[in-house]
């Protein structure tokens, strides 16, 4: 058994040398038409090749870094002390007159609990910061509905930002500003000498990953546009979300420089930052009451029937590959599938942790707290899953394992919580 491995491992050993030796031979003939070249030309060539050098390694280094990769982001967005986007958090001094007071303001100035009063502001005032604040358990006033907010003075009005619009714009940042947008760099457009990389086993999966997180994000821009930012999909679209949505889907792979047409372009990453400032200030007018969030549950079931579906069209792709290659180690698109899938489940886990905060009332009226966080658990327990090297053997394989399966069992599991809840919702 010993000598049939190291025959295999002989045998590849052979065929990486003749592979390097072929690439060896057009270098050959280059350096020896460099010799005869005069001084001038030859440090030309040099700061040239210097120069491709420099950049090509800062690609390499770009596309193996992820900077702020961490699977645990969207513990910071507590659904318990969320308040529903567009509602008052700071109600002004008219609603809070001595004439009727409320319990928790009584109990504000009482000895026993002298920070009784700040930990109530700390909850209402910020949803993504204040998790270790305990909600107050004493009966309080109602709190006005987004209407009554825009009736109250313009200085007196501070109102809830939205988590999903936070989230998709920090998922947006973490992709093109945290990170290079690897999709549309030059050498990952050229490819490897002319391959492209999405067809060699290497320097791809940093782009596949972001096209997934990418492609969850532009989904949830679209039905922020289309619902959840305007009143019952009758008012007027909101003008920041529409501008977000036209950037967000632009194509993924432009350059400073473009063949058809022929010309200067701009780069993918300029407008996806340029989406990044518009979901912003939807959240800036939306905390200052001047926008609309409308968080109902028909809006809900919408946004859950678009998620479930990306995630069903991701595992059929995950399911053919699978059944029709068994490449196992050496299957060099089987990373590619398997690492937008990564990305997705990595963006759709804090859109879907947002979602809960944004939809609080709505899943506690249909007690779906205790499924929804079941959910969550599931997603996060997908993202433990980060093989080294992706391996697309039979599901009945015994030394090269399916990873592409297991993902796709991973976001069934998921796919099939979101259709339990949307039969909730419906009744």
């Amino acid at each position: 058994m010993v000598t049939v491995i190291g025959n295999i491992f002989a045998f590849i050993g052979r065929i990486i040398a003749a592979l390097l030796r072929l690439i060896a031979v057009p270098f050959g003939a280059l350096w020896r038409v460099y010799q005869s070249l005069s001084v001038l030309w030859k440090t030309l060539i040099a700061v040239a090749v210097i120069g491709w050098a420099g950049l090509y390694g800062y690609f390499v280094v770009q596309t193996q870094v992820w900077t702020n990769f961490d699977p645990d982001y969207p513990a910071k967005y507590a659904y318990q002390s969320a308040v529903t986007p567009g509602e008052i958090v700071e109600p002004s001094k008219a609603l809070t007159s001595p004439a009727a007071p409320s319990a928790s303001s009584a109990e504000s100035t009482s000895p026993a609990d002298p920070t009784a009063l700040p930990a109530e502001n700390a909850t209402g005032n910020n949803d993504s910061t204040t998790n270790n604040a305990a909600p107050s358990t004493e009966p309080v006033a109602p709190q006005p509905a987004p209407q009554m907010a825009l009736s109250q003075p313009a200085g007196a009005r501070v109102c809830a930002p939205s988590a999903l619009a936070e989230v998709t714009a920090e998922l947006t940042d973490f992709n093109v500003n945290q990170n290079a947008w690897v999709s549309s760099m030059l050498f990952y457009k050229t490819g490897f000498f002319g391959l492209d990389w999405d067809r060699t086993p290497f320097l791809d999966n940093k782009a596949s990953f972001q096209r997934g997180v990418h492609s969850a994000v532009r989904r949830t821009t679209i039905e922020l546009v289309d619902s959840l930012g305007r009143l019952r999909g009758t008012s007027q679209i909101d003008n920041d979300l529409q501008k977000a949505r036209g950037n967000m889907q632009f194509r993924e792979d432009t350059w400073y420089f473009g063949l058809s047409p022929f010309g200067p372009k701009t780069p993918t990453p300029s407008y996806y930052r340029s989406a990044i400032k518009e979901l912003r200030a939807f959240n800036a007018r939306l905390e200052k009451c001047e926008a609309t969030f409308d968080a109902r549950a028909d809006n809900l079931i919408q946004y859950v029937d678009r998620i479930a579906s990306d995630l069903g069209s991701t595992s059929a792709i995950l399911k053919d590959r699978s059944d029709n290659y068994h490449a196992g180690w050496f299957d060099t698109r089987a990373d590619d599938r398997f690492w937008f899938a990564y990305g997705q489940l990595y963006a759709y886990y804090g859109l879907i942790r947002a979602t809960h905060s944004d939809f609080k009332a709505v899943l506690a009226e249909k007690h779906l707290d205790g499924l929804w966080d079941t959910m969550e658990q599931q997603l996060r327990s997908a993202l433990d899953m980060q093989p080294t090297i992706v391996s697309n053997g039979r599901q009945d394989a015994w030394f090269t394992p399916s990873h592409l399966t297991t993902m796709g069992f991973h976001i069934l599991r998921v796919r099939s919580n979101l259709v339990d809840i949307r039969q909730v919702l419906e009744r």
